[in-house]
């Protein structure tokens, strides 16, 4: 029985660290072999392990993935950035088997108020320049457009939010607008 207990802690330990998400309470085992297992789970190697993966929930902090598809949506409907990142990394991946001409998704972050005219001045842009205006001031950061089981990542410099606005993230390939749009939060 201690040797499970060990191995379900060590293992909750390890999950803990490999997660985003907080890690949920440890079930409560008798006062004897609570210690045991403490003991247990702190010589194993999944313990040692879990360090490094915490010293690195830091880096993970400042990065996210989003992924789209052929349906025309993003699988997240908001990016949350601390503010203790100075540069925030995204990765798009397209999920989906359609080429770049048929179903292309890029990820562009701007101001709430400039979308609507970054896409419209984007889809005027074409194609060949990926929906996006030549040196288009209001956009904050984007990637370029990819098509099926292709994947691009932009790192954000998080000094161009303001205090007071709002953002939002979206695709500018022609007709995505409507349902590839999420928000942009600033967080502690």
């Amino acid at each position: 029985m201690k040797i499970y207990l060990a191995l379900i802690s060590a293992a909750a330990l390890t999950l803990s660290a490999c997660s985003q998400e907080p890690a949920a309470p440890a079930a409560s085992a008798p006062a004897g072999s609570a210690a045991s297992a403490e003991a247990s789970a702190a010589s194993s190697p999944a313990a040692s392990d879990a360090a490094p993966a915490a010293a690195s929930s830091a880096d993970t902090a400042c990065q996210t993935v989003i992924e789209a598809g052929d349906d025309m949506k993003y699988n997240k409907t908001e990016i949350n950035i601390s503010k203790s990142c100075k540069e925030y990394t995204i990765t798009l991946k397209h999920m989906g088997t359609m080429p770049k001409a048929a179903m292309g998704h890029d990820l562009v972050i701007a101001k709430s108020e400039d979308v609507d005219g970054v896409a419209k001045d984007g889809a005027t842009a074409g194609a060949e320049n990926d929906f996006i205006k030549a040196g288009d001031e209001r956009i904050i950061a984007h990637t370029k457009l990819i098509g099926g089981g292709e994947e691009v990542t932009v790192k954000v410099d998080t000094g161009k939010f303001s205090a007071g606005n709002k953002y939002e993230f979206f695709c500018t390939f022609p007709g995505h607008l409507a349902m590839m749009r999420g928000t942009v939060n600033l967080v502690d």
